[in-house]
């Protein structure tokens, strides 16, 4: 039985797999960038199970390629990486992991919507290079967060944390989602419900949380974003194609708002070059799981995905039921 984990994980859980009598684990110890796409096809041909993470494309070639592969598990929330369809049809189990990511995405998000609002990238790399303005200055006078209009696109499980976190900035919180809330929920979590244009033209930040999906695809576009403030920002911590990055770039540059934070792309690991050389965009490479106690609790799923699998008992969070009786057998 070979394991293979596409990107190093935390280690005290991986014991778990190493100590299993008849098990070979294998771990690509390169962390510094996505496995490439010739390893990953030659490692899913010699695996009986795939461990892999959302930036892994777990494809039909991949798939194809994995004759012994009897389970995939997937390091996130959606198998939105992975042709289920695919692998229901060669009898491959696809795993995910429980909402485990939920209060280190909000956390991230707030930390860079603060980051961009208040242009502290700017400040560090003034201070870095030798340059202190002075307190007094005008030089990266950024803009006030306390008292001001939220406006929340998703409002799932990320989309409420933020909605929390908000409260504490004594904001006005406003959200869209497919279906209102009833009115006591509303009135329990302090938001108010607005169509997606008008939450767009009254917010002074637009968070994004919304699923993927064909529908969402490029949700916020150059029409959305010429509704929007000249004083506000768009913050993206949910899926990169949920925003037109073109119509981005070309807001951003022509100062239509004011600034951006972005954690995830279009196109994934690429990010559009008219992003790299703007001052009023943040830029992080999709951290928002990157804690230490959420990656441990990413890897501790995977495992126990994996480990309840082999025994041959149903594995939590199966995307497939259908394949469960043929894959583990």
């Amino acid at each position: 039985m070979r394991i293979f984990v596409t990107q190093p994980i935390v280690e005290a859980p991986l014991r778990r797999l190493r100590a299993l009598p008849g098990v070979e684990v294998e771990v690509n110890s390169d962390s510094s960038r996505i496995l490439p796409r010739d390893r990953l096809l030659q490692e899913a041909a010699r695996a009986d199970v795939l461990c892999c993470l959302l930036h892994d494309r777990i494809d039909a070639e991949v798939v194809d390629a994995g004759s012994n592969l009897r389970l995939i598990a997937n390091g996130a929330v959606h198998p939105a990486n992975i042709d289920v369809a695919r692998a229901t049809a060669r009898g491959i189990a696809v795993t995910t992991i429980p909402s485990i990511v939920t209060e280190a995405t909000a956390d991230l998000h707030w930390a860079i919507l603060m980051a961009a609002a208040r242009r502290i990238p700017e400040a560090d790399c003034s201070v870095r290079a030798g340059m202190f303005p002075g307190s007094q200055s005008l030089h990266f006078a950024g803009r006030m967060v306390a008292g001001k209009t939220i406006g929340i696109v998703g409002f799932g499980d990320i989309g409420r944390s933020v909605a929390r976190r908000a409260h504490g900035f004594g904001m006005r919180i406003l959200y869209n989602k497919r279906q209102a809330l009833a009115p006591s929920e509303e009135a329990e979590l302090g938001v108010e419900y607005r169509e997606l244009g008008a939450l767009l033209r009254e917010s002074d930040f637009v968070s994004l949380h919304a699923s993927y999906h064909s529908g969402t695809h490029h949700l916020i576009g150059a029409a959305q974003l010429a509704l929007m403030k000249p004083t506000s920002y768009l913050v993206n911590t949910a899926r990169g194609p949920i925003v037109d990055e073109a119509a981005l770039v070309e807001a951003l540059r022509a100062h239509r708002i004011a600034g951006a934070a972005l954690d995830v792309y279009e196109r994934e690991p690429e990010v559009h070059a008219g992003l790299i050389g703007l001052d009023n965009v943040v830029l992080t490479p999709h951290l928002g799981s990157a804690t230490l106690e959420t990656r441990e609790a990413i890897a501790g799923a995977i495992v126990d995905s994996v480990t309840t699998f082999l025994r041959g008992e149903r594995p939590p969070n199966l995307v497939n039921p259908e394949v469960f009786g043929s894959a583990s057998s």
